[in-house]
């Protein structure tokens, strides 16, 4: 009896450490599951998350592109400013020098404010005989070594804006600049450049206002 009773405990000792064994074994791959379930977890985005944005590289040319535009065209928008703007005489007070206007004001558009004005035109006198201009030209305008101012034909025409030219930059670099002469004199001695001896513009715009009380053409040859 001793045998079987040994013999029945050694068989419920096996039977238990297989359960123990079997049980061990079915918990490991619920266990390892369990963990590779919360790792893909974690690395999934949540659903609800905002997801961002990366501008496309096209996008940020195309907007490169329009502010280069939009620079350009304000730039081009002051280049175009009206050209009377810039040749617009300058009031007392607010003034260039003769050369300075000449190289602001493109041709054609410069334009004597002093024409008729008495006060302007006794001080141009002074500015005539302070320049010398008497030793060229004679102390009336008549003429001299020079040709005369009170001509109804001038040498490279009597507009104001190529007086002013004329008068400032000398008849060689009038020249240069495109002009020919229109009439024809006697004497032809060159018209020296007086840029370096007027700093103030209104002083020549007053000089010409005096020299057109000089000229002794015709009404309807004016060209001012």
């Amino acid at each position: 009896m001793n045998k079987n009773f040994l013999a029945l405990l050694t068989a419920a000792a096996v039977s238990t450490a297989a359960l123990v064994s079997a049980c061990g074994a079915a918990e490991e791959p619920t266990a390892k599951a369990a963990g590779e379930a919360t790792e893909t977890q974690a690395a999934a985005p949540a659903a609800d998350a905002t997801p961002v944005q990366v501008a496309d590289a096209g996008d940020k040319a195309d907007a490169a592109e329009k502010a280069d535009t939009k620079a350009d065209a304000g730039d081009k928008a002051e280049e175009a400013a009206p050209a009377a703007e810039a040749a617009a005489p300058a009031a007392d007070g607010e003034f260039m020098s003769a050369i300075d206007r000449v190289l602001a004001s493109p041709k054609g558009t410069l334009k004597n404010p002093y024409t008729g004005d008495e006060q302007a035109i006794k001080e141009g006198e002074k500015v005539w005989f302070g320049l010398s201009c008497n030793g060229c030209h004679g102390g009336g305008g008549g003429g001299g070594m020079c040709p005369p101012v009170t001509n109804e034909v001038w040498v490279y025409g009597g507009d104001d804006d190529t007086l002013f030219r004329l008068i400032t930059l000398g008849s060689q670099d009038l020249q240069k600049e495109g002009y020919s002469r229109k009439g024809t004199e006697g004497v032809v001695g060159p018209m020296m450049a007086y840029r370096d001896l007027i700093d103030d513009e209104r002083k020549l715009w007053k000089l010409i206002a005096w020299v057109r009380t000089k000229w002794n053409g015709r009404e309807e040859r004016k060209e001012w």
